[in-house]
């Protein structure tokens, strides 16, 4: 039977100092390992409450510095020394059970030193001891624990009291140092690692002592950490209330609410929960959110409605509020809520409210993005009654003048109001279909007159049949229809499909014309007479007076040599005569020879962008004023006051074109240009003589290609002799008496075009570059030469665009005649043929594999849609058939099929797809196609 024997350490005196070393000094140096050795293996036993007090001994009691603690006389030296006046400290009862070889041995005992060595020795090198500190001196644990763990403490003097740490089991330092924290925390102390160096500090203050700042990982087990908790769906505000039971009184917890961040201070241990608990807090499934498609009623409507009934009236409670929202749009109500089942209750509120009326009239109000809402009307008009809109087809296609724009012949002419000749007369020829009067004085259509004519006209733009009212509003550029919903969503497909973006057309003109003009003239005029005509006495003269121009000898005015004409004029003149009343020229010979050699090198490049199937127009010229009547008035004194009527007519350059563009790329040119001029050379009392060359046809022409319209070779000459009978056919001086002219005139003329499709944006922006770089060009080769007598003049130049887009083309076609061997030389244009056979019903791809989480959607989207009742969604626009797809086939992935459809007009290719008209899977298709990064559109 062991026999045991206990000491008990009580500190109720403190000594003054260290008493000096003795005799027992190596005595106490060997005992020290043994005590520690003791008492890191096993702890001792609460000795009864019988048992009397041992003497007090030092505030230490595991280590002595010079003596044994079971020398008697060392106890009485240190009793003696200790200050009279220093409060007692009671430590409480430390007892140390020490077993050797079975036997409990006591630590005083300096028999069983030895032993207590060997124990302690053998005790150090094991891997795990046992812990049983029961009612121990707290810091004097912990000093133990320090040299076990191999770690530096450093505890708070305000920590104090009593420990009991037990283990029942041998355990590991890391072991040992988690039983520590764990029984320093319930005892309100924690331990905080600063720079390798534990701290021991009153929980109350541990926030204070450098606590790391960690991520969630890397921290000491136990040990108090730092952590902030960045929020992306939750308010940090909100989870104070929940978070706060969960973490220690004395630890901190704080929310940040400009980057909504929380901020958490506790054991790292805790602090691993409360992790796992914001995690599953701040996900996207705590806030219930929705996208509820509204078939019948008005989106704004009904959310403002719901958004009413689901008011918390002024609570302050977070979980109970509802977010309701339009979007007009998609006609779509969204609703947000945090509490489910306060969402779900929104969605039947919607769903509810969302019910077909029982009355047959609903006011609709279509904004249209491309289309004019009068012609659109229209349109409709003749859709629902049968009945063409006169007045909206002449007015809609930008003709005036009585012609029939919707006729095949356009009225004979596309553009002159039911005249087929080509050339007319100067009042019909220049009737300006675009502005709506005659010969072109009342502007275009488009503005002045035409716009009064459209506002005129709005007023007459709601018509009513088949139960259907709409109404124009040209200001707005809006429809307003009232019609039942089934009515409504078949006009409303049809308005979609006419407001489509229309492609665009230039037209380049290029006009050529060369004339050369070569006339000679030779003659000799003479005459003869007295110094004048008289009744004293009498004088003979005679003379020649041809036809050819010169001095005009039988006119009183040809006194002036400015009346000589053109060429080499040689004469005799001796002064004048008194002929007839008249004083003319003493001529006594005038010789005149003239020749004369013109050329004309005309180059016009008239180029004009217009819409597809909308008439347009430019003219560059003059407009000359044309004498048309005159009238005299009498007034009452008998004066006479005459007027003239004057009309202006524009001469110079006119193009006039209309193109349509067909599905393969062709573009259907209805053109008519003109090239007039006054004739100088010509002359008539009746006024000004004009010349005029003009073309009307219509023509078929690829993109990009060029095509001649026409040409016009003129050639002719003209001889004239006159002379004097019998004189002017005498041989040698025959010639005296004969004047000769001739003229020859050859004109060419060449019209050439070249249309080119402006679909996009893209292709505006390589149009413009083209012709701003043209004109930079054309300002390189007008600069004014340096010349030294004269200053430079500097002119404007217009500065590079800085782009890198590319022109029309890398090398365009020189059409000038003096650059035609190099024009020629180069190779055309390429050509592309593309030709494609649409079906009247959408063609649908073959069933692709559906996506995870789609293929229930899928399966009922194709059910209904055999059933007829699909909801069109408009997927894209793409500009290729092979770029639409591929749009096809990413699509065709997620288990929706989506087809192709060539856009109205030929600008693009539409994607779209048919799915059941449920809001559910409706709503569920457009998240699915946005999430694809398109922006579906619902069609019908």
């Amino acid at each position: 039977m062991n026999a045991a024997r206990a000491f008990r350490i009580d500190s109720t005196a403190r000594p003054a100092r260290r008493p000096a070393r003795g005799s027992h000094g190596a005595a106490g140096q060997r005992l020290v390992p043994t005590v520690l050795a003791a008492l890191l293996l096993l702890g001792g036993c609460a000795a009864p409450a019988q048992r009397p007090a041992r003497p007090p001994v030092p505030d230490n009691p595991l280590i002595s510095a010079g003596a044994s603690l079971s020398d008697p006389e060392v106890a009485r030296a240190r009793n003696a020394t200790a200050a009279p006046a220093a409060a007692p400290r009671d430590l409480g009862p430390l007892h140390v059970r020490v077993k050797v070889d079975g036997r409990d041995v006591d630590p005083a005992d300096a028999n069983l030193a030895a032993a207590a060595t060997q124990a302690g020795a053998g005790a150090s090198g094991a891997d795990s001891v046992n812990l049983n500190f029961v009612d121990a001196d707290l810091p004097s644990v912990v000093r133990a624990l320090a040299r076990y763990t191999s770690r530096n403490f450093v505890v708070d003097p305000r920590v104090k009291g009593k420990l009991t740490l037990v283990s029942e089991k041998p355990v590991d330092p890391n072991t040992a140092y988690d039983m520590l924290l764990g029984a320093l925390r319930m005892q309100g102390v924690a331990v905080v690692e600063v720079n390798g160096v534990s701290r021991v500090v009153p929980e109350a203050d541990a926030k204070l002592q450098g606590a790391p700042v960690t991520d969630g990982g890397g921290a000491t087990a136990g040990g108090l950490v730092t952590r902030v908790f960045h929020l992306r769906y939750e308010n940090a505000t909100n989870l104070l209330p929940v978070l706060r039971p969960m973490i220690a009184p004395n630890n901190p917890i704080n929310a940040y609410p400009n980057n909504n961040t929380l901020v958490v201070t506790d054991y790292a241990d805790n602090m691993a929960r409360i992790a796992k608990v914001i995690a599953d807090i701040d996900n996207p499934d705590s806030l219930s959110a929705d996208v509820i498609p509204v078939r019948y009623g008005i989106a704004s409507d009904i959310a403002s409605v719901v958004g009413g009934m689901m008011d918390t009236r002024g609570g302050n409670d977070a979980s109970q509020q509802v977010t309701v929202a339009a979007d007009p749009r998609s006609n779509s109500v969204l609703v947000r809520a945090s509490n489910p089942a306060r969402a779900q209750l929104a969605r039947q509120l919607v769903t509810r409210l969302d019910n077909p009326q029982a009355s047959a009239g609903n006011l609709h109000v279509v904004y249209l993005r491309n289309a004019q809402a009068v012609k659109l009307a229209g349109v409709l008009r003749g859709a629902l009654t049968g009945q063409s809109d006169n007045r909206g087809a002449s007015g809609g296609a930008g003709a005036g003048g009585g012609g029939n724009a919707a006729g095949g012949d356009y009225g004979g002419s596309p553009f002159r109001g039911g005249t087929s000749a080509v050339n007319t007369s100067q009042a019909s020829a220049t009737q300006n279909t675009m502005g709506g009067g005659a010969n072109g004085a009342s502007g275009s259509q488009r503005f002045g007159q035409g716009a009064d004519n459209a506002d005129r006209d709005a007023q007459g733009n709601a018509f009513s049949a088949n139960g259907a009212t709409i109404t124009a509003d040209p200001t707005t550029n809006t429809l307003i229809i009232s019609a039942p919903e089934p009515l409504y969503r078949s006009l409303r497909e049809v308005i979609d499909e006419l407001d489509q973006r229309r492609a665009q057309v230039l037209v380049e003109s290029l006009i050529v014309e060369v004339s050369s003009d070569d006339a000679a003239q030779f003659g000799i005029q003479w005459m003869f007479g007295g110094n004048g005509l008289n009744g004293n006495g009498t004088t003979v003269f005679g003379g020649t007076n041809l036809n050819g121009s010169g001095l005009n000898l039988s006119s009183s005015t040809a006194t002036s040599i400015d009346a000589l004409g053109t060429g080499l004029n040689l004469g005799i003149v001796k002064g004048t005569v008194d002929a007839l009343g008249h004083q003319i020229i003493n001529l006594g010979a005038l010789a005149r020879a003239m020749q004369g050699i013109q050329g004309t090198n005309i180059l016009s490049t008239p180029n004009l962008l217009t819409l597809d199937n909308e008439q347009a127009s430019i003219i560059v010229g003059q407009t000359v004023p044309f004498v048309t009547g005159s009238y005299v008035t009498s007034s009452g004194d008998g004066s006479s006051n005459p007027f003239q009527t004057i009309e202006r007519e524009d001469v110079g350059l006119t193009l006039k074109l209309r193109p349509q563009i067909s599905e393969g790329g062709t573009v259907k040119l209805d053109l008519y240009q003109e090239v007039s001029s006054i004739d100088d050379t010509a002359t008539s009392t009746a006024g000004i003589i004009t010349r005029k060359r003009a073309l009307d046809t219509s023509v078929l022409v690829d993109d990009g290609q060029i095509i001649v319209l026409g040409g016009l070779l003129e050639d002719s000459g003209t001889d004239g002799t006159q002379s004097v009978p019998i004189l002017g056919d005498l041989p040698l001086i025959g010639s005296l008496f004969r004047y000769t002219s001739r003229h020859r005139t050859k004109t060419n003329l060449m019209i050439f075009l070249r249309p080119h499709i402006v679909r996009s944006s893209q292709d505006s922006r390589r149009l413009t570059l083209d012709r701003y770089d043209y004109m930079r060009r054309v300002q390189d080769n007008a600069r004014t030469p340096h010349s030294w007598p004269l200053p430079d003049v500097d002119s404007p130049q217009l500065p590079p665009l800085g782009t890198d887009a590319q022109p029309l083309s890398s090398r365009p076609l020189d059409l000038r005649p003096n650059a035609a061997g190099q024009t020629l030389s180069q190779d055309p244009p390429p050509t592309t043929t593309d030709t494609r056979v649409y079906p009247s019903t959408p063609r649908l791809p073959q069933p692709a594999a559906s996506l995870d989480g789609l293929p229930a959607i899928a399966s009922q989207a194709r059910r209904e849609e055999n059933g007829g009742q699909a909801l069109v969604l408009q997927i894209a626009r793409a500009d290729s058939q092979a770029q639409a797809q591929q749009i096809v086939q990413r699509v065709a992935g997620s288990g929706l099929r989506a087809y192709t459809q060539v856009a109205p007009g030929g600008a693009g290719v539409l994607v779209r797809t048919r799915v059941a008209r449920d809001p559910a899977t409706a709503g569920a298709a457009a998240e699915l196609l946005t999430k694809l990064g398109y922006q579906p559109e619902t069609i019908r």
